[in-house]
Protein backbone atom coordinates (compact mmCIF):
# COMPACT_ATOMS: atom_id res chain seq x y z
CA UNK A 1 0.00 0.00 0.00
CA UNK A 2 1.24 3.47 -0.72
CA UNK A 3 1.52 5.35 2.41
CA UNK A 4 2.75 8.12 4.54
CA UNK A 5 5.64 6.62 6.99
CA UNK A 6 6.28 9.86 8.88
CA UNK A 7 5.08 13.28 9.12
CA UNK A 8 8.13 15.96 10.24
CA UNK A 9 7.89 18.83 11.41
CA UNK A 10 11.58 21.42 12.09
CA UNK A 11 13.10 21.44 14.76
CA UNK A 12 15.39 24.77 14.23
CA UNK A 13 18.89 24.47 14.62
CA UNK A 14 21.83 26.78 13.79
CA UNK A 15 22.84 27.46 10.38
CA UNK A 16 26.65 27.94 9.39
CA UNK A 17 26.38 27.43 5.68
CA UNK A 18 24.63 30.66 5.29
CA UNK A 19 23.71 34.03 6.51
CA UNK A 20 19.95 33.27 7.23
CA UNK A 21 21.61 32.05 10.90
CA UNK A 22 19.03 29.50 11.25
CA UNK A 23 17.91 26.44 9.30
CA UNK A 24 14.20 24.09 9.65
CA UNK A 25 16.14 21.52 7.54
CA UNK A 26 16.26 18.97 10.33
CA UNK A 27 12.63 17.78 10.75
CA UNK A 28 11.63 14.98 13.25
CA UNK A 29 8.58 12.55 12.84
CA UNK A 30 5.36 13.86 15.02
CA UNK A 31 3.00 11.81 16.02
CA UNK A 32 -0.12 13.74 16.05
CA UNK A 33 -2.40 14.82 13.38
CA UNK A 34 -0.97 18.09 11.06
CA UNK A 35 -3.26 20.63 9.13
CA UNK A 36 -1.92 21.46 5.80
CA UNK A 37 -2.54 24.72 4.17
CA UNK A 38 -1.64 26.83 0.96
CA UNK A 39 1.12 29.08 2.43
CA UNK A 40 0.63 31.87 0.32
CA UNK A 41 3.61 33.60 -1.35
CA UNK A 42 7.17 32.69 -0.36
CA UNK A 43 8.47 35.64 1.11
CA UNK A 44 5.21 37.43 2.55
CA UNK A 45 2.83 34.07 3.42
CA UNK A 46 2.89 31.43 5.81
CA UNK A 47 6.11 29.88 4.17
CA UNK A 48 5.16 25.96 5.45
CA UNK A 49 2.46 24.28 4.09
CA UNK A 50 2.40 22.13 7.51
CA UNK A 51 0.93 23.91 10.17
CA UNK A 52 3.97 23.54 13.15
CA UNK A 53 6.92 23.41 10.67
CA UNK A 54 8.88 26.34 10.17
CA UNK A 55 11.41 27.79 7.13
CA UNK A 56 13.87 30.60 7.84
CA UNK A 57 15.77 30.91 4.33
CA UNK A 58 12.23 32.13 2.59
CA UNK A 59 14.01 33.26 -0.17
CA UNK A 60 14.94 29.63 -1.60
CA UNK A 61 12.21 27.41 0.32
CA UNK A 62 7.99 27.59 0.46
CA UNK A 63 5.56 29.25 -0.72
CA UNK A 64 2.41 28.07 -2.30
CA UNK A 65 4.53 26.04 -5.25
CA UNK A 66 6.55 24.40 -2.31
CA UNK A 67 4.51 24.29 0.64
CA UNK A 68 5.52 20.34 1.34
CA UNK A 69 8.68 18.42 0.93
CA UNK A 70 7.95 14.43 -0.18
CA UNK A 71 10.87 11.81 0.19
CA UNK A 72 10.66 7.99 -0.49
CA UNK A 73 11.75 5.76 2.10
CA UNK A 74 13.05 3.39 -0.40
CA UNK A 75 15.67 6.19 -1.57
CA UNK A 76 16.64 7.01 1.69
CA UNK A 77 17.38 3.02 2.27
CA UNK A 78 19.30 2.94 -1.29
CA UNK A 79 21.35 6.18 0.42
CA UNK A 80 21.70 4.01 3.29
CA UNK A 81 23.51 1.45 1.15
CA UNK A 82 25.33 3.70 -0.07
CA UNK A 83 26.63 6.12 2.41
CA UNK A 84 27.36 2.98 5.06
CA UNK A 85 25.02 5.13 8.01
CA UNK A 86 21.32 4.78 8.94
CA UNK A 87 19.24 7.96 7.49
CA UNK A 88 15.67 8.61 9.28
CA UNK A 89 12.84 10.35 8.44
CA UNK A 90 12.74 13.77 7.86
CA UNK A 91 17.37 13.80 7.92
CA UNK A 92 16.72 15.69 3.91
CA UNK A 93 14.09 18.27 5.25
CA UNK A 94 10.89 16.64 4.17
CA UNK A 95 7.73 16.91 5.49
CA UNK A 96 6.24 13.41 4.28
CA UNK A 97 8.15 10.86 4.10
CA UNK A 98 6.44 8.08 2.27
CA UNK A 99 6.46 4.42 1.27
CA UNK A 100 4.98 2.79 -1.91
CA UNK A 101 4.69 5.88 -4.02
CA UNK A 102 6.70 6.79 -6.46
CA UNK A 103 8.04 10.23 -5.85
CA UNK A 104 10.61 10.81 -8.55
CA UNK A 105 8.25 9.30 -10.77
CA UNK A 106 5.81 11.40 -10.12
CA UNK A 107 4.14 13.11 -13.24
CA UNK A 108 4.38 16.97 -12.74
CA UNK A 109 1.09 18.47 -12.11
CA UNK A 110 -0.50 14.95 -10.66
CA UNK A 111 -2.79 14.82 -7.74
CA UNK A 112 -2.28 13.02 -4.59
CA UNK A 113 -4.91 12.22 -2.43
CA UNK A 114 -3.65 11.71 1.03
CA UNK A 115 -6.51 10.60 3.59
CA UNK A 116 -9.80 11.62 3.15
CA UNK A 117 -9.28 15.42 2.69
CA UNK A 118 -5.62 16.48 1.62
CA UNK A 119 -4.93 16.97 -2.27
CA UNK A 120 -1.73 17.61 -2.77
CA UNK A 121 0.26 18.57 -6.61
CA UNK A 122 4.39 17.52 -7.35
CA UNK A 123 5.51 20.94 -9.04
CA UNK A 124 9.36 20.05 -8.92
CA UNK A 125 12.35 18.40 -7.14
CA UNK A 126 14.92 19.68 -4.25
CA UNK A 127 17.75 21.69 -5.67
CA UNK A 128 20.62 20.59 -3.49
CA UNK A 129 22.27 23.44 -1.57
CA UNK A 130 24.71 24.51 0.90
CA UNK A 131 22.89 23.87 3.96
CA UNK A 132 22.07 20.51 2.80
CA UNK A 133 25.98 19.64 1.99
CA UNK A 134 26.37 21.37 5.96
CA UNK A 135 23.35 18.92 7.32
CA UNK A 136 24.71 15.59 5.69
CA UNK A 137 28.76 16.21 6.29
CA UNK A 138 29.22 14.23 2.75
CA UNK A 139 32.56 16.08 0.81
CA UNK A 140 30.66 17.01 -2.46
CA UNK A 141 27.34 16.34 -1.43
CA UNK A 142 25.51 18.44 -3.71
CA UNK A 143 27.22 16.84 -6.98
CA UNK A 144 26.54 13.48 -5.42
CA UNK A 145 23.12 14.49 -4.49
CA UNK A 146 22.61 15.78 -8.08
CA UNK A 147 24.04 12.84 -9.75
CA UNK A 148 21.64 10.37 -8.05
CA UNK A 149 18.49 11.88 -9.60
CA UNK A 150 16.43 11.07 -6.55
CA UNK A 151 15.57 14.75 -5.44
CA UNK A 152 11.89 13.99 -4.06
CA UNK A 153 9.07 16.32 -4.67
CA UNK A 154 7.77 19.70 -3.47
CA UNK A 155 3.83 19.49 -3.59
CA UNK A 156 1.53 22.26 -3.35
CA UNK A 157 -2.04 22.17 -1.64
CA UNK A 158 -4.85 21.60 -3.86
CA UNK A 159 -7.05 20.79 -0.75
CA UNK A 160 -6.37 21.54 2.51
CA UNK A 161 -6.83 18.78 5.13
CA UNK A 162 -4.86 16.54 7.74
CA UNK A 163 -2.10 14.40 7.38
CA UNK A 164 -1.21 11.97 9.96
CA UNK A 165 1.63 8.53 9.74
CA UNK A 166 0.28 5.76 7.74
CA UNK A 167 -2.13 7.59 5.88
CA UNK A 168 -2.89 6.18 2.55
CA UNK A 169 -1.43 8.00 -0.83
CA UNK A 170 -3.68 7.80 -3.90
CA UNK A 171 -2.98 9.51 -7.16
CA UNK A 172 -5.99 10.50 -8.44
CA UNK A 173 -5.12 12.01 -11.67
CA UNK A 174 -2.10 12.08 -14.52
CA UNK A 175 -1.15 14.55 -17.03
CA UNK A 176 -0.69 13.24 -20.24
CA UNK A 177 2.52 14.95 -21.39
CA UNK A 178 4.03 12.55 -18.94
CA UNK A 179 7.19 14.68 -17.27
CA UNK A 180 8.23 13.07 -14.16
CA UNK A 181 10.02 14.79 -10.94
CA UNK A 182 12.88 13.27 -11.90
CA UNK A 183 13.24 14.48 -15.53
CA UNK A 184 12.26 17.52 -14.70
CA UNK A 185 15.71 17.63 -12.28
CA UNK A 186 18.03 16.51 -14.67
CA UNK A 187 16.66 19.32 -17.11
CA UNK A 188 17.03 21.99 -14.67
CA UNK A 189 20.50 20.92 -13.49
CA UNK A 190 22.48 18.21 -16.23
CA UNK A 191 20.45 18.21 -19.49
CA UNK A 192 19.61 21.17 -20.51
CA UNK A 193 18.39 19.59 -23.93
CA UNK A 194 14.85 18.75 -22.49
CA UNK A 195 14.27 22.32 -21.27
CA UNK A 196 12.14 23.37 -24.53
CA UNK A 197 9.85 20.27 -23.11
CA UNK A 198 10.20 20.96 -19.88
CA UNK A 199 8.96 25.21 -20.13
CA UNK A 200 5.98 23.72 -22.30
CA UNK A 201 3.71 21.46 -19.50
CA UNK A 202 1.11 22.61 -17.13
CA UNK A 203 1.51 22.29 -13.42
CA UNK A 204 5.02 24.16 -13.75
CA UNK A 205 5.51 26.75 -11.37
CA UNK A 206 5.22 30.60 -12.78
CA UNK A 207 8.44 31.73 -11.29
CA UNK A 208 10.60 28.39 -12.89
CA UNK A 209 9.25 28.43 -15.60
CA UNK A 210 10.28 32.26 -16.43
CA UNK A 211 13.79 31.54 -14.90
CA UNK A 212 14.11 28.17 -17.50
CA UNK A 213 12.23 29.79 -20.62
CA UNK A 214 15.29 32.85 -19.88
CA UNK A 215 17.84 29.87 -19.66
CA UNK A 216 17.04 28.43 -22.78
CA UNK A 217 17.13 31.97 -24.79
CA UNK A 218 20.35 32.44 -23.79
CA UNK A 219 21.20 29.18 -24.63
CA UNK A 220 20.28 30.07 -28.75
Amino acid sequence: MSRIVSVNLAVPEPNPAKGVGVTGINKRPVDHLVTVRAPGPKTTGLHSGLVGDQIFDIEHHGGDDQAVYAYAREDYDWWQARLSRPLANGLFGENLTTEGVDVNGAVIGERWRIGPRLVLQPTFGRIPCATFQHKMGEPRWVKTFTRADRPGAYLRVLEPGEVWANDPVTVEDRPAHGVTIAQAFRAYLTEPELLPELIEIDGLPDDLRKTLAERLLHRR
